[in-house]
């Protein structure tokens, strides 16, 4: 306190946040300019759902990201409907998201694409009807026999790589959607002829985070989740 009767006020500067790491030292950055370590945050009220108690935690977490990314690139993006025909290019946690997707929305054949077996046998479990191991038989041939000769109506890539989506355009049928939800790195670029664009009509879409909106989809996947809906061979996750 002055003598002339005014506080002063003496502010510790606030040393800035040390950088997160790994146990080993290694930096850690956020993804997408947001990042997933925080206990709490602040959201704006018409962010945040409400979801059943009876959700599991590890459940509500995954429906947060990858699920909603993969079966809204199936049934918001790529309009997957009964009867049709779909293929996944990459059969991570988003692709067989986007085969749970196809199945739900009543796919006949769901074809699932990998370079790995393990993971080809966990695209049956979520619903593909037939797999294709890309590292010993080319997609496009073996995507055509299986749908007389046409190709499927909708190709999703779930990798983000200019080969499989290369792969997902030409293993569409004419007038076919080709929906992108894997997520390439800047540097990435793709070549294609653009009479074969023009010629072969349909769509070229891309899917950011499935196209969801959590006001109207996470509810849904959560009574499907409870169901057990979501997994046709299990109703865990």
């Amino acid at each position: 306190m002055s003598a002339r009767g005014s506080l002063v006020l003496f502010l510790q500067p606030k040393k800035p946040p040390k950088p997160m790491t790994l146990t080993d030292g290694t930096p850690l950055s956020p993804a997408l300019g947001i990042g997933a370590f925080a206990e709490l945050t602040l959201v704006n009220a018409g962010q945040a759902v409400k979801i059943s108690p009876l959700a599991k935690p590890e459940a509500a977490g995954l429906v947060g990201c990858g699920i909603m990314a993969g079966l809204g690139a199936a049934m918001n993006t790529g309009k997957v409907g009964r009867g049709d025909s779909v293929a996944v290019f990459g059969c991570g946690g988003v692709g067989d998201a986007a085969i749970a997707g196809a199945h739900l929305a009543g796919a006949h054949t769901i074809i699932g694409v990998d370079l790995d077996d393990r993971k080809l046998a966990w695209a049956k479990e979520f619903g593909a009807t037939h797999t294709i191991n890309a590292s010993s038989s080319d997609p496009v041939e073996e995507i055509r026999k299986l749908t007389n000769g046409n190709g499927v109506d909708v190709a999703i890539e779930a990798v983000g790589n200019p080969v499989t989506y290369e792969q997902a355009f030409y293993a569409r049928d004419h007038a076919g959607i080709v929906v992108l939800v894997g997520v390439p790195s800047p540097d990435m670029k793709i070549e294609l002829p653009l009479l074969e664009v023009f010629g072969r009509g349909g769509s070229l879409k891309s899917s950011w985070y499935g196209d969801c909106l959590p006001s109207r989809d996470f509810p849904m996947l959560f009574d499907l989740y409870l169901k057990g809906s979501s997994r046709p061979s299990t109703v865990r996750i």
